[in-house]
């Protein structure tokens, strides 16, 4: 039994470590708090940039959240229709043009227009931002933000406030998922806590730290950082792009904060574990930078961690080694304690952290499938695009810099993107309700809006 006691002691002094010093990465108050910090004197213009393809199922829950704010300033929405099937665009329009029959005193308008194939070099998602941040026109802040996320009332006030107040150019919130069926309150905690565990919240907020992370349903960003670091040009390729972005958000000297939601939640389902393998396969490979080095690191740290402990505790009292049992009791009692947080977070019995070896062992299964369908080609499947690990350490370097004919960064120079003269560039601001419709034939120049300022 002696080897396993040295690996029942190697856990337990890396749960020793993991809970006293990777963070705190455990407790969950990081949070937005209401009214934190004075209002601006004047509150900024925002435009809510919203990627959407085949999004009709969610919309109906998500959408009439961000038409209903209560923000005091500017506030308007360019919903990106990636080439949807199912009626996502005309959905929209429906959906604003009743947000501003039912409000037409504080109706915010809603502009949708329409992206096209990513070219290569592109993820679909970061491209359709793209489109949408360059029809943006030149407003302070940028709330990107999923078609699956809903927003309370004070969603974007609370966001501004928080990014004025405290000075920082990006502000992200993890919006509280799903945790409807078995398998949703099964794995959907122990998510979000390895992502913590993998991205200290702390030491993602504090600005000495060269971690950084965000969450990609709910963040706003001023628009002056994300151009100084570079725009999504800099991210093009990034599967991970929520992280990506306040990398080098972080890298070019803004200030990034990240923390859990109260008042912003995700209404996409996973009903099946099915659903909820792929959403962790598709892009746990790319977590690893596509290594193989990292991949059984990581299957060694996950089993030397989760699994070890129960292994021990089970097999040192079978044994009647104090010992082992001991050891291993120790190392799972400190893993349950530092996941109780969030399972309080999401409502969900304390007793259930028992499960969380079995689900660790389940996140290392779906681990080594996503390394398994990168090196079979299916890479990180989504919505019917697939993409592949990339040749070297970035996909489409040089060749992507050309890849945007007829769009152009609005990172770039001191100019913006506009559309068209014959559509309306500030999304619909000023005629309540209005929506702009995306014809086949459209693109998008490059320019300088009269006025503008930066």
């Amino acid at each position: 039994m002696l080897p396993l006691l040295v690996i029942a002691l190697i856990s337990l002094a890396s749960w020793i470590f993991l809970a006293l010093f990777r963070g705190f990465f455990w407790r969950t108050d990081q949070r937005l708090p209401a009214g934190d910090g004075p209002p601006p004197e004047q509150w900024p213009a925002v435009v809510a940039v919203v990627p959407a393809r085949d999004e009709a199922d969610v919309l109906p829950d998500t959408l009439p959240s961000l038409l209903a704010q209560d923000y005091p300033g500017c506030l308007s929405i360019i919903l990106v229709d990636d080439a949807s099937t199912d009626g996502t665009g005309e959905l929209a329009r429906e959906l604003a043009a009743r947000a501003a029959a039912a409000r037409p005193e504080a109706a915010v308008a809603l502009t949708v227009i329409g992206s096209s194939e990513p070219p290569a070099g592109w993820t679909g998602k970061l491209w359709a931002l793209r489109h949408g941040i360059a029809a943006a026109g030149a407003p302070e802040f940028l709330l990107l933000t999923d078609a699956d996320i809903a927003h309370d009332p004070s969603s974007v006030r609370e966001l501004v406030r928080a990014a004025t107040a405290r000075r920082l150019d990006l502000v992200s919130q993890m919006a509280r998922l799903r945790v409807n069926t078995g398998w949703e309150r099964l794995i959907v905690p122990s998510f979000v806590y390895f992502f913590a565990m993998l991205y200290p919240f702390r030491w993602s907020n504090d600005p000495d730290s060269r971690v950084a992370a965000a969450a990609g349903g709910c963040s706003l960003v001023r628009r002056r950082a994300l151009a100084d670091a570079g725009g999504l040009d800099a991210i093009r390729d990034a599967v991970i792009d929520d992280v990506a972005l306040a990398r080098v958000i972080k890298k070019s000297g803004g200030r990034t904060w990240l923390g859990l939601a109260d008042h912003v939640s995700s209404h996409r389902p996973y009903p099946r574990l099915a659903d909820l393998w792929h959403m962790v396969a598709r892009t746990a490979y790319a977590q690893l930078f596509w290594s193989p080095l990292l991949l059984v690191g990581t299957v060694l740290g996950l089993g030397l961690v989760f699994v070890a402990p129960v292994v021990a505790t089970i097999a040192g009292i079978a044994a009647g080694n104090v010992a082992v049992a001991a050891a291993g009791l120790l190392a799972w009692s400190v893993m349950i304690t530092t996941f109780g947080p969030m399972l309080r977070y999401y409502d969900q019995p304390v007793l259930s952290s028992l499960a969380l070896p079995f689900t660790a062992a389940l996140y290392l299964a779906m681990t080594m499938d996503s390394a398994r369908r990168h090196r079979a080609g299916r890479g990180a499947a989504w919505k019917g695009r697939t993409y592949s690990a990339p040749a070297g350490k970035r996909v489409g370097q040089g060749a992507g810099q050309d890849a945007g004919q007829g769009v152009e960064t609005a990172a770039q120079g001191e100019g913006v993107v506009r559309q068209r003269a014959d559509e309306d560039p500030r999304s619909g601001q000023g005629h309540q309700g209005d929506t702009v419709p995306y014809r086949g034939g459209d693109r998008l120049e490059t320019g300088r809006r009269p006025g503008d300022q930066d």
